[in-house]
Parts: structure tokens; C-alpha cells; sequence
């Protein structure tokens, strides 16, 4: 199994690409060995030192490194640690345990042009980078949003959200007067 790195905007994250699906639908974002008991994926990232975070995406996993830490010494038993979980057939995420993609609800129009814009143009940029953007809330002019994976706590996340995102949605649905990040 050949696994592929990249480099994030984000310096204590790095993209992992194992050249499979990771995951069928959605993403997981597990910030802390204590909340990767869904994943045995994560479960086994977080035993490696200096692992602080994991993301999973459709066919990613970006890893989030403790700042005392350096690439070069985490990134081998990294790698390892994927190559061994894909060869053991195990699932990354437990059976039952996926998390459900959100419904759209009743929203209104705005909210419905807000996902729109989020799903087919921002959110793929985004996990070229390694992470994901997610609609939380949309109110008065203003939307909120939440990062994940090496978008949350990238020094450029605050750019990304207001030169990026925020115009974009400006743009292209007039009601949006600001896009604001909600914190976990």
C-alpha cells in the first residue's frame, strides 16, 4: 500500500491520502483520544506520541501534531499505523457509529443557496487542504460555520473565512452580510 502526504496550510496538520475511500459518507473530526472510541482508526493514530487530533474525510486523514513535535519523527509511525489498519480489515469507523450526514430540514431559500454554495463549491477546496466547513446556523445576515480538521486552528482560518468564504457567499446570496466561525 502506497500512502501519499501533503503538507497543509495548516503546519501542525498533514493530509494523509491512502488511496481508498476513508469514509463512505461525511466526516469525523476527533479531537482527543478520549473521543476516538467510535474509530479504530483514530484509536490507533492517537497511541502514536504527539498525535493531538484526526480528521477523516471521503478519502483522507489529516492528523493534527502536538507543537513540540516535528514531521519527520511522527510521520513514519504515522504512515505505519494507517498501512497496518487498512491491512487489518477493520472498519474505520465502528458499525452504527457513523455520523449521519445533516438533513436540510425546513429551511428556507436563503439557507438552501448558503448549503448549495458550501457543498459544491467551498467545501471541496477546502478538503484540498485537508479539512471541512460545516453550516451550523444561518441568522439575521449572518452565517455561522464551523471548521474542522487542519482548517480549525490554521493560522489562515480566519483569512480563508472572511476573504474566501464570507465573498463568495456575498456574492452569490445578497442577504449574507457576514460569516462568522463557531468555536467547538
Amino acid at each position: 500500500m502506497f500512502i501519499q502526504t501533503e503538507e497543509t496550510p495548516n503546519p501542525a496538520t498533514m493530509k494523509f491520502l491512502p488511496g481508498r475511500a476513508v469514509m463512505a459518507s461525511g466526516t469525523l473530526d476527533v479531537g482527543s483520544a478520549g473521543d476516538a472510541a467510535t474509530s479504530p482508526l483514530a484509536q490507533a493514530l492517537f497511541a502514536v506520541d504527539g498525535v493531538r487530533g484526526v480528521f477523516l474525510g471521503s478519502d483522507f486523514i489529516t492528523v493534527t501534531k502536538d507543537d513540540g513535535k516535528n514531521w519527520a519523527a511522527m510521520k513514519p509511525p504515522v504512515l505505519t499505523v494507517i498501512m497496518d489498519h487498512f491491512a487489518s480489515g477493520k472498519p474505520v469507523v465502528a458499525a452504527g457509529d457513523e455520523t449521519p450526514v445533516a438533513a436540510n430540514g425546513d429551511e428556507g431559500p436563503i439557507v438552501a443557496k448558503i448549503r448549495d454554495l458550501l457543498d459544491h463549491k467551498i467545501r471541496p477546496a477546502v478538503a484540498q487542504d485537508g479539512g471541512d466547513i460545516t453550516f451550523q446556523s444561518y441568522e439575521d445576515g449572518v452565517v455561522y460555520l464551523n471548521l474542522k480538521g487542519s482548517c480549525a486552528g490554521c493560522p489562515s482560518s480566519s483569512m480563508t473565512l472572511k476573504a474566501g468564504v464570507e465573498n463568495m457567499l456575498r456574492h452569490y446570496v445578497p442577504e449574507v452580510r457576514e460569516v462568522r466561525q463557531v468555536r467547538p
